[in-house]
């Protein structure tokens, strides 16, 4: 089990396949508290190696052993710990709340043990790699490197992507935790994850929000409860659970690996870029992957050992240039000095009334007119989700047949276009209520016909000002991409008013997330024209 583990993880030779394990270590936190931990020992004749600490709420079974293990025969002390709340007897779990000061009574911890070398690595995946960002900025120099994937130092950014609430990968985390009950160790019978799963699905549909936790989980979860009324991300409650104002005080070397279909990206790339303005050099890895794919969890793994390898022995870094990144539609890699790639320039592309989509300005008045309808919203499809079986690249034909979706679409291209950095776009909207989302989604059309979704974003408007026509401008941040768009595809921009479940459907009168609401349609005009330029900005180099 073990090789068959090291080969599908991508690493070399072990160093050695005599392992030790130690289970349920209590280590002490400052308030009396004890969170256990399982420690993996590799018996090698290499003296004093380096410790990889691993802390998180998902629980220390399944196969967590099996990777650990693997890890540590190529010449790592692994420490598995389990987060506060999440292991009997180590109270409630409060997600964001004690990552910071229970990190480092762990490194504390650590620094006593007889067979620590005084070399830690951090390996971050997910909530890992938040409680990571918690404490890295503290750790001294005993910290030699962190691998980062799927991850970001706060968590507020991918909660309420652009002023929605994201339900879909809020619901699933609490139903993900809820799976795992009292008892982490257990995996449950297939009946089970199916009516599980069936209440999830229902959980997403339901109304009230207040009311979804109960139906996901059979139970009410303070966190989610806490999440839909503390939606001020500039408020107490996210400023202590926020890690950003530290990430640039990490001196170890950090690798992050990110997928252009994961719900953190945009927040990864944050991080990225604070550290590059305070003169770091980190590596960037992003390849096709969503959150929680296979493909995403090999990759940071072999990743991972090669980075920590490398900082151990104070090797040069492991490969010329610093940032690697797939290339969509022509399932390419490419490396770059840095991200956004150097010459990166963001060039317009125009909103044409009746679908077109065009390098000129609309010459002529134009508008296209859609109702969006809380009580059949329109529907997410394919993106950046949190399961990865819902999410990445899909055909959108079916989602783009809806009444309530509005297309615009390129002439077949005569060369190549390839779209690398941001994506933005600029919607002027006319709304019949001052309450509403805009969501809009590049797509690449194959000389099929078939439209594959390449990235979106969507804005949540709240009686924002009009001017005297009563015509808003909406900016809406899409997902990066680095994308290659073929010869005689087409570039194809989809305009909606949601993506439900994965955004919360807007019911268009200004009513909290914890309330009971009634849904309002809204009648909603895209205005395409010499005034009103809508607009999407491609980043292109040259």
């Amino acid at each position: 089990m073990d090789e068959a583990t090291r080969r599908m993880l991508g690493l070399p030779a072990p160093a050695t396949r005599r392992i030790t394990i130690e289970r349920d270590l209590p280590i002490p936190m400052r308030d009396g508290v004890c969170l256990p931990a399982d420690h993996y020992s590799p018996a090698t004749d290499r003296g004093e190696l380096p410790t990889i600490l691993i802390r998180t709420p998902y629980g220390r079974g399944g196969s967590n052993p099996r990777v650990a293990r693997a890890v540590a025969a190529q010449g790592f002390h692994v420490v598995l710990q389990s987060c506060r709340g999440t292991a009997a007897g180590t109270g409630e779990f409060a997600p964001m709340r004690h990552e910071r000061e229970d990190g480092l009574d762990t490194v504390a911890w650590l620094a006593d043990q007889p067979w620590y070398a005084g070399q830690l690595c951090v390996f971050g995946f997910s909530y890992s790699g938040y409680a990571g960002w918690g404490f890295a900025a503290d750790a001294g120099d005993q910290l030699i490197a962190l691998t980062m994937a799927a991850t970001a130092a706060q968590f507020t950014g991918s909660l309420y992507t652009g002023g929605a609430f994201s339900l879909d990968s809020a619901l699933t985390w609490v139903w993900g935790l809820g799976a795992l009950g009292s008892d982490p160790e257990r995996q449950p019978t297939l009946i089970e994850s199916w009516l599980r799963r069936s209440r999830l699905h229902a959980a997403l549909a339901h109304l009230p929000l207040a009311e979804a936790d109960r139906v996901a989980t059979g139970q009410r979860v303070g966190f989610f409860q806490e999440w839909l009324t503390e939606d001020d991300t500039a408020g107490e409650y996210w400023l202590e659970r926020d890690h950003r104002s530290r990430v640039a005080d990490v001196q170890a070397p950090i690798h992050m690996i990110a997928g252009w279909y994961d719900v953190m990206l945009p927040c990864q790339l944050d991080d990225y870029a604070a550290l590059c303005k305070a003169g770091r050099r980190p590596h960037l890895t992003i390849g096709p992957w969503r959150h929680n794919s296979s493909g995403l969890f090999r990759r940071l793994v072999s990743e991972a050992v090669a980075w920590y390898k490398a900082n151990a022995e104070g090797r040069p870094a492991v490969r010329e240039h610093p940032v690697r990144v797939h290339i969509g539609g022509s399932n390419q890699w490419r490396d770059y000095p840095q991200w956004p790639p150097p010459g990166a320039r963001p060039r317009p592309w125009y909103l044409h009334a009746g679908g077109g989509l065009h390098t000129t300005p609309a010459a002529s008045d134009g508008r296209d007119v859609f109702t969006y309808d809380p009580n059949d919203p329109t529907p997410a499809l394919g993106g950046p989700r949190l399961a990865a079986a819902a999410a990445g690249r899909q055909d959108n034909r079916r989602l783009e047949a809806r009444p309530d979706v509005r297309t615009y679409t390129s002439d077949p291209l005569g060369t190549v276009v390839e779209v690398l950095g941001p994506v933005t776009a600029t919607v002027y909207v006319s709304a019949s209520r001052d309450h509403f989302d805009i969501f809009v989604r590049l797509c690449d059309v194959d000389t099929s016909g078939r439209s594959w979704n390449v990235c979106d974003g969507l804005t949540r408007v709240s009686a924002s000002a009009a001017d005297t026509s009563g015509v808003r401008r909406v900016e809406v941040t899409l997902w990066p991409t680095a994308y290659h768009f073929k010869p005689g595809h087409r570039i194809r921009i989809q305009v909606s008013g949601g993506a439900h479940p994965r955004f919360a459907r807007n019911p268009g009168t200004g009513a909290a997330l914890a309330e009971p609401s009634d849904l309002v349609p809204v009648r909603l005009e895209v205005h395409t024209s010499p005034q009103y330029e809508s607009t999407i900005a491609l980043s292109v180099v040259g």
